[in-house]
């Protein structure tokens, strides 16, 4: 397994998403919530939106998937622990669709843990602020590795750590 060099401040991911229409109404099967804005144009406007919006679940769903896939692509095997955002704005999803880029910065190196700081961004807004996902190695591997050169986490599962 590869350790990722961490520094506090440095950007450990960007990716974006495409969202098309026909995403949402797959969401919307699959979590059971049918409110007309998510999936109506016309109910969207009578609500007072300028468009068919996301569910914010989807969208925290989008950062989640760029976390772990940030992590597969290291090569690291980690969890997520804790995760929180606030819906900033919506995504508003126009017939021809949009996107939605995600953004991942170091904000903190404790041990075996590390704290993210996610930025999401569609059609130039923010549409969550703050949120930030907590990281924890697994015993089983190490995990990172600060911009000095040093394991800030389990190695092998035979290092364990314990109070000083």
């Amino acid at each position: 397994m590869m350790q990722p060099e961490l520094e506090v401040g440095a950007t450990v991911f960007s990716t974006s998403f495409p969202v098309e229409r026909a995403d949402l109404a797959r969401y919307a099967d699959a979590s059971g919530d049918h409110n007309p804005i998510h999936l109506d144009e016309a109910a969207a406007k009578a609500a007072g939106l300028p468009d068919v919006i996301a569910h914010g679940m989807y969208t925290m769903g989008l950062v989640s998937r760029a976390i772990l896939e940030w992590l597969a692509a290291a090569g690291v095997d980690a969890r997520i622990t804790e995760f929180s955002a606030r819906f900033a704005k919506p995504v508003v999803v126009p017939a021809t669709g949009t996107s939605v880029e995600v953004e991942g910065k170091v904000r903190k190196v404790e041990g075996a843990t590390v704290e993210i700081a996610v930025t999401a961004v569609s059609g130039g807004e923010r549409v969550l602020a703050p949120a930030r996902a907590t990281l924890a190695a697994t015993l089983s591997t190490g995990l990172w590795t600060t911009a000095a050169g040093e394991s800030t986490g389990p190695v092998n599962q035979h290092q364990v750590p314990h109070a000083v």
